[in-house]
């Protein structure tokens, strides 16, 4: 697995653009923690207010500021899961991560307070690797708060067992288990995923059938034992329940394509692999990312919450 790096350390003088250099690394972190941008970002906008609500001579004391940002940036991550925890069950259907385009087709930022999104900062911008594919996602979703931020922080971000569990409020060798028993889940769960190439042409045929209604061609396409997972978050129409099935899923799926004239499938990385992005008059209303395993679709993830689709749509009304 590629990893982002671990963050540099720096001396006892606080330097402003060291400080604000850090926000790239925060919101890879942050992201891998909580699986949405948006709440990455307002974790990032908590662990900054913290440093500067501090004297410059509390500021002067900490040894790393980098450490100091990170350490604070996790705890934040730790607490906010505990209470995602308890949203997401109350969530209206299925609770997908927040799907990322890849830095070439991120068009424009979130935008802030409701308003017209501004320009996307590259500082901004999540590092795709295997660490932040969505079945990657969707596995470090199954996990408690401890063993997610534990898992990330070392295997993800290298980062030893002693500096890891004073973040998490664990011993070193809790974390260590932790970390075990969230690498095994992992391992578990995701298989033998397809090289990016292959993924890349089975989606490619996905679309041509799917564009063509062809369900034959569709079912063959998808695992016999394949699943769907859509995520409108009750503010627009979706699948509640996951399909089960590649033929129950070609099927809803030229159903629904026919429901909906004028709907263009386009190829778009998502979450740096190979998926597809639905738009209807020019408007994103889906981006799905899949799972590919013996040539074929194992797994659908579509998200159709706008709520979570603001990287995709910020600049498609400007």
């Amino acid at each position: 697995m590629s990893t982002p790096s671990k963050p540099e350390r720096y001396g006892s003088e606080p330097d402003l653009g060291a400080v604000v250099g850090e926000r790239r690394h925060l919101i890879n972190l942050a992201y891998r923690l909580l699986g949405s941008l948006a709440e990455a970002e307002d974790a990032v906008q908590e662990t900054y207010a913290r440093w500067y609500a501090m004297s410059r001579r509390q500021q002067e004391a900490v040894e790393s500021p980098g450490a100091w940002l990170t350490t604070v940036a996790s705890r934040v991550c730790l607490d906010l899961l505990g209470s995602a925890r308890v949203r997401r069950e109350r969530y209206i259907g299925s609770w997908i991560p927040e799907p990322l385009p890849d830095r070439s087709e991120w068009t424009a930022g979130p935008a802030v307070g409701g308003g017209r999104a501004e320009a996307a900062d590259p500082a901004d911008r999540v590092t795709l690797d295997e660490s932040v594919t969505m079945a990657f996602l969707v596995v470090l979703e199954s996990m408690t708060p401890a063993e997610r931020v534990a898992f990330v922080l070392h295997d993800v971000f290298r980062f030893p067992f002693p500096e890891v569990a004073g973040i998490v409020g664990r011993t070193p060798a809790a974390c260590r288990q932790l970390a075990y028993s969230a690498r095994r889940r992992v391992r578990d769960a995701q298989g033998q995923a397809a090289p990016t190439a292959e993924q890349a042409a089975v989606v490619r045929h996905f679309k041509e059938a799917w564009e063509a209604g062809d369900i034959k061609a569709l079912v063959g396409l998808l695992d016999p034992d394949a699943t769907m997972v859509a995520d409108g978050g009750g503010l627009v129409g979706a699948v509640l329940r996951p399909v089960e099935g590649g033929e129950r899923i070609a099927r809803y799926l030229v159903h629904m394509a026919g429901r909906t004239p004028g709907l263009t499938l386009l190829e778009r990385t998502v979450n740096g692999r190979p998926g597809l992005v639905a738009q209807h008059t020019g408007a994103t209303v889906t981006v799905a990312a899949f799972g590919v395993t013996g040539g074929r679709v194992s797994r659908i993830w579509a998200v159709r919450n706008p709520e979570k689709l603001r990287p995709w749509t910020a600049g498609e009304s400007a």
